[in-house]
């Protein structure tokens, strides 16, 4: 009954009223256990109270604390940067699974310390852990995300080596590294690997490898990986018209990128603020102001409201064309609405803009 409760309590967010009831047990005749110390500990933990989590740790004597707790605890301090404290709990007398490899890895790849997280995982291995293909996702990720594509296509095929299945999502990521560097080759030789590996590209594949292939101009072949996108069966979701939209007008197919825009607005499907937000910018930047003005007026007729991101658009498109006078009716606008948050209202591109245009941002 008091796990159940806990639980609940836990999941709500009330971590004080779940550490208090931990409290009353330990005073009444029912003893909390390991798994009720797990749950407050992971409490604690979710609500940043770190010194607090270390606290009730020590606290536990006579309760043995198993991996669960070691785990979370070790989550925990990776999210803090306790990378010290993480070694010694990895140290203790404990017997880390490959969840606990997989928490200290990413923990040490968000902090970009990917190197350092790769020898972590020779380490565990070293103890007996067999990294997964999860462990994996998170250093070739890392890799990635630095653009050192050779050292995550390595760690890939040590992978593989040692018989450990990839996944899409991995195949997602090193498709989304090699993109950014441009290296389309290496991008479609995976792509045809993941057939040959018993697996099928999603709409995630797809939609990073047509971003590729129009940043690079490459737009025969983007609408020929559309089309057989289209072929598998798969649709386009909101990512994938905006990827098209942008293409398009990244490449001057101006008139091809509204025609698009209309047949979605026409279906009334897959259209947010974001998706405008493109067809927006996309006509400033190719010289057609006043038909990027006018889908902008209409937003509220169809229900959308422009944010933040809208508002920038439209004001740079006036400014760019020496229209200060309707860059300035613009702001007053935006900051009539609040539609910026204030710290992007006191941010200095802001405070500069407002002084460009002789206007009291306040």
């Amino acid at each position: 009954m008091y796990s159940i409760v806990m639980n609940g309590l836990s999941k709500k967010g009330h971590t004080q009223k779940t550490f208090d009831l931990l409290r009353v047990m330990e005073q009444g005749s029912t003893k909390p256990n390991t798994y009720i110390y797990n749950i407050v500990i992971d409490a604690l933990c979710k609500d940043r109270m770190l010194d607090a989590t270390i606290s009730l740790f020590e606290e536990m004597k006579q309760i043995p604390p198993n991996v669960v707790t070691y785990n979370t605890l070790i989550d925990g301090l990776c999210k803090f940067g306790q990378w010290e404290k993480v070694s010694e709990m990895v140290n203790l007398n404990i017997y880390p699974n490959v969840h606990t490899l997989t928490i200290v890895t990413d923990g040490l790849c968000k902090e970009g310390k990917i190197e350092d997280a790769e020898e972590v995982m020779r380490y565990m291995n070293g103890k007996g852990v067999e990294p997964n293909v999860v462990t994996y996702n998170v250093i070739i990720d890392g890799y990635c995300l630095r653009g050192q594509m050779d050292r995550a296509r390595r760690l890939f095929d040590s992978m593989i080596n040692k018989s450990i299945k990839p996944t899409i999502i991995i195949y997602n990521i090193l498709i989304h590294g090699y993109c950014k560097k441009k290296k389309l080759d290496e991008v479609m030789n995976l792509f045809h690997e993941i057939s040959r590996n018993g697996l099928e590209p999603d709409t995630v594949t797809y939609n990073t490898i047509l971003q590729g292939l129009f940043e690079v101009g490459r737009i025969d072949f983007a609408q020929k990986f559309f089309a057989e996108m289209l072929s598998t069966g798969l649709g386009p979701d909101l990512c994938t018209n905006r990827i098209l939209l942008r293409g398009y007008f990244q490449n001057g197919l101006v008139e091809k990128a509204m025609l698009l825009f209309h047949e979605l607005e026409r279906k009334r499907e897959d259209t947010d603020i974001e998706f405008y937000n493109v067809v927006i910018d996309g006509l400033c930047k190719t010289g057609q102001l006043d038909r990027a003005h006018a889908i902008f007026e209409k937003l509220s007729l169809i229900g959308l409201f422009p944010d933040e991101i809208t508002y920038s658009i439209i004001i740079t498109g006036f400014c760019l064309e020496g229209l200060f006078d309707e860059a300035k009716d613009m702001l007053r606008r935006m900051v009539a609405r609040r539609t910026m948050p204030l710290t992007i209202l006191l941010c200095e591109d802001f405070l500069s803009l407002a002084k460009l245009l002789k206007l009291q941002p306040f």
